[in-house]
C-alpha cells in the first residue's frame, strides 16, 4: 500500500508541473542586441550547475545549488526568451494542490489532511 500511495505522489507531482509548465512557452528568435545570447547562454549554464550541485554536494551544502537556479530563471525572464501565457486562478490551484499533496505523497507515504 505504501508503493502505491508513493507511485500516485509522483504521478500528482508530475502532473501538477506539467499543468503548470504547459503555459510556459521558450522561442527561438533572432537576436536584436548582444546580451540576449549571452544571456541564454547563461541561463543553461547556471541551471546545469544548480541542478549538479543540488544532486552532487553532500547534504547541508545542497541548498547553495538553488542559486543558481534562480540565477537561471531570471536570466531566462531578461532574455526575452520564454512567454508566459496566461493561466487561470482554478489551473494555478488545481497544480499547486497536485505538487504539494503528490510530493507529501512521495516523500512520507502518507495522504496529508
Amino acid at each position: 500500500m505504501n508503493l502505491l500511495l508513493r507511485l500516485i505522489g509522483l504521478g500528482l507531482t508530475l502532473w501538477g508541473i506539467y499543468v503548470l509548465g504547459e503555459n510556459i512557452f521558450f522561442t527561438t528568435q533572432a537576436f536584436p542586441y548582444f546580451w540576449r545570447g549571452i544571456a541564454a547562454d547563461g541561463s543553461v549554464l547556471a541551471l546545469t550547475a544548480g541542478v549538479l550541485m543540488l544532486v552532487l554536494l553532500p547534504r547541508d551544502a545542497k541548498s547553495w545549488g538553488l542559486l543558481p537556479i534562480i540565477l537561471a530563471i531570471v536570466l531566462i525572464i531578461a532574455s526575452g526568451r520564454a512567454v508566459l501565457q496566461p493561466t487561470s486562478l482554478w489551473q494555478l490551484f488545481l497544480s499547486l494542490l497536485a505538487l504539494t499533496t503528490g510530493y507529501t505523497l512521495l516523500t512520507t507515504g502518507r495522504i496529508p489532511l
